[in-house]
């Protein structure tokens, strides 16, 4: 049998991720898809990744599930969702705790999520959108452009350098976005199903992103709004928490929904018909402009 060839973009990060799911299937090819940091370039890159496995270049495509659209690609499916690995985010930079960040510090980042839910708890901080790979970034605090930098712990674990975060903030003071910390492998339609990658697949992380897609979906959110969402499941029940607030911080709306763990879209729609009845869409409308890429 031919080695299965696995598209992924070319950044460490990327290719970290999708050597790890090639470990998990016994080996495979990889296809890298050319990527940059500039605006709009992981929409570049997923389309990129989608169209080599609709051509046939690659059997399965491995992407952050943060990246992919609220709606599948026609032609594509999800055919495995790895363990997830830790969804919270890290503080890289001096101090043991938030309490501990200097006041005024400059905290280098990414996106209206992380900026919204920071200044909600620290409005005395100055935000610096910061893009680039993990190194890039790192490399940026240590040359004094920044103070701090938030980053997602999952993407420091995988490239082996956890050691760099000071700490995690808890769930309960930033949700991450839909899918934070979790990979999915993407095929054509009706070639390779979950079934065909058991070894691969996990359930529990499964059912997870299927509530968090799901409310992101109904929220008529993307990762380019500050939105975060996280489900959790405990034996047979599944909590999904949301946060929608504007860039800034000074307003925001935060709840949580508990459902059956074997219905998770069900328990998705609903925490985002609840925030969106307390006025969720019309915070979307005031953050609207803003990009985060």
């Amino acid at each position: 049998m031919a080695e299965l060839k696995v598209a992924t973009r070319s950044s460490p990060l990327a290719l970290a991720q999708a050597r790890s799911v090639a470990r998990a299937i016994g080996g495979a090819e990889l296809v890298e898809i050319e990527t940059d940091s500039e605006p709009g370039g992981r929409e570049r890159s997923v389309r990129g990744i989608e169209q080599a496995v609709l051509e046939g270049r690659a059997g399965v495509g491995v992407h952050s599930a943060g990246d992919l659209p609220g709606r599948m690609t026609a032609g594509l499916a999800i055919a495995a969702v790895p363990r997830r690995e830790d969804a919270r985010e890290a503080w890289v930079g001096p101090g043991s705790s938030l309490d501990e960040v200097p006041p005024a510090a400059r905290v280098g980042l990414v996106g209206l999520r992380r900026r919204s839910q920071l200044l909600a708890l620290r409005p005395d901080l100055r935000t610096v959108e910061l893009r680039g790979d993990v190194d890039s970034r790192i490399r940026k605090l240590r040359e004094g452009e920044v103070d701090g930098l938030i980053l997602a712990m999952a993407g420091l674990k995988r490239l082996g350098r956890e050691e760099e975060a000071s700490f995690t903030f808890g769930l309960d003071q930033m949700l991450p976005c839909a899918g934070q910390g979790t990979l999915v492998v993407q095929s054509r339609s009706g070639e390779q199903g979950a079934d065909g990658l058991p070894e691969l697949d996990n359930l529990e992380s499964q059912r997870r992103l299927l509530a968090e897609r799901a409310a992101a979906f109904a929220l008529e959110a993307d990762r380019s709004g500050p939105v975060g969402i996280h489900a959790r499941i405990d034996g047979d029940r599944l909590t999904v928490d949301g946060w929608v607030g504007l860039a800034d911080g000074s307003q925001w709306i935060r709840d949580a929904v508990e459902g059956s763990a074997s219905q998770p879209e069900a328990a998705g729609r609903e925490l985002a018909k609840r925030m969106t009845s307390a006025g969720a869409r019309e915070l979307l409308d005031l953050a609207g402009g803003e990009i985060d890429t």
